[in-house]
């Protein structure tokens, strides 16, 4: 084993749990005084769960050898337990305990995404049993599809879409960000609207910690993309790179088309720009140039600066926007690699721009359309089975009032009219 491709994945690993409260300040700021603790918790809590799924069968589900060869799920009995993990395999060139700590990583913020399309209005304990339903029959398949790889002496099978398609995903366009923003809008439409959506719709409380967020998501997104490399050469610089540039070309894009249609830049739409890019690359990292990068960057600012109005067109309440960054953002940066991609990057594949034709296009949208379809019913389903057996609204004086107190006892923040001591419990 590689003692320095270790160290980045270990980093890299860590870099992704950052994301996790990346995610939950992103969102916390963008929600009501209170709804914060419930929308922070609901992307931690989510997480958590994931993560204990994910010893139990989630690995195994989604990198065990594919159940009858056809490339759906993985065997989910394999690595039960991850107890195999503990003994080393000398023929691995790293150690396949930190893989399975790196693609847990992947899994959390998957999921602690799909949090923004319920904000201040599903039950906490009803998101508990969404996401541990969601993991194990959308988000555990989907990673297999994409992300388990075939060995090369064919004794173990992968993914469909990895494999036998042979579509481009470098870190998660698919499973990870078209994935939860599909899902987003699916949990939308079964959750319903707030009480006195659009007229009503709280403010973002804190526009430092929307900023705060965005931080820690555009350093963790290096560990994301550049991670995903596996070792630390040539293909995480060029990714790391390719993720810098977009990541600054996506705020300008969102700044600009702000100043042209409202007249000013805001901070949140800068955040909101920023993410968007980082989200349009994460699939392309490894397959455009630095320039394909730019291009790639600005165009999910401007893009997704104008898809986040769809939800007041079409009447779909996604509180914090999820379909129109993540959604739209993963579908665009997916599509993008049939044109910019460059047979110079690592991936080493021509796009239509680059004289590949329209083979690679083709090849992503089948990649993007199928997990789109897969994501948005299941999803729904999922959503539609606890609606009508637990519920998944709270009561609507307890949204009025916000969640917070309702679902946790708990306030964010105190003043001088407060009733309750610093520190002590309402």
């Amino acid at each position: 084993m590689d003692s320095g491709n270790t160290a980045w994945l270990l980093a890299s690993s860590a870099l992704v749990c950052l994301m996790i409260p990346g995610i939950a300040f992103f969102y916390g700021g963008m929600v009501g005084s209170r709804r914060i603790l419930n929308m922070m918790l609901m992307c931690f809590g989510g997480a958590s769960l994931v993560a204990v799924l994910w010893v139990l069968y989630g690995y195994s589900a989604s990198f065990g050898n594919s159940l009858t060869g056809a490339g759906l799920l993985g065997d989910p009995l394999e690595f039960l337990g991850l107890s195999d993990l503990l003994v080393e395999d000398e023929a691995s060139a790293l150690p396949l305990a930190l893989f399975a700590a790196f693609q847990l990583m992947f899994a959390c913020v998957t999921t602690a995404l799909v949090a923004g399309a319920a904000a201040g209005r599903m039950k906490f304990g009803a998101w508990m049993l969404f996401a541990g339903l969601w993991a194990t029959l959308v988000y555990f398949p989907v990673a297999h599809w994409v992300f388990a790889f075939s060995s090369e002496d064919g004794s173990v099978t992968g993914g469909w879409i990895a494999n036998q398609l042979g579509a481009i995903d470098f870190a998660g366009g698919t499973a990870v960000h078209l994935n939860a923003g599909v899902a987003a809008l699916a949990l939308a439409l079964v959750l319903g609207r707030s009480k006195g959506w659009p007229h009503s719709h709280g403010k973002p409380h804190s526009r430092p910690l929307v900023l705060l967020g965005a931080g820690l998501l555009w350093v963790g997104w290096y560990g994301f993309n550049a991670g995903s490399a596996l070792s630390a050469g040539h293909t995480a610089a060029v990714v790391f790179l390719n993720t810098a540039v977009a990541a600054a070309a996506g705020l300008l894009g969102w700044m600009l088309m702000d100043r042209l249609r409202l007249g000013t830049s805001s901070s949140l739409g800068a955040a909101s720009g920023l993410i968007s890019a980082l989200v349009a690359i994460t699939p392309a990292c490894g397959a455009v140039s630095p320039l394909g990068a730019l291009a790639i960057g600005l165009l999910a600012g401007l893009v997704c600066s104008l898809a986040i109005e769809w939800k007041y067109r079409l009447g779909y309440d996604d509180s914090l926007d999820v379909v129109g960054v993540h959604a739209v953002g993963g579908l665009l940066g997916t599509l993008l690699i049939g044109l910019f991609a460059t047979e110079a990057a690592p991936n080493g594949v021509s796009g239509l721009f680059y004289g590949g034709g329209f083979e690679l296009l083709g090849i992503q949208a089948l990649a993007a359309g199928a997990v789109l379809v897969y994501s948005f019913v299941v999803t729904w389903v999922i959503a539609k089975v606890l609606a009508l057996t637990i519920g998944l609204r709270i009561p609507e004086e307890s949204e009025l009032q916000g969640i917070d107190l309702a679902a946790h006892a708990e306030s964010a923040y105190l003043n001088d009219e407060d009733p309750v001591e610093l520190g002590a419990r309402p």
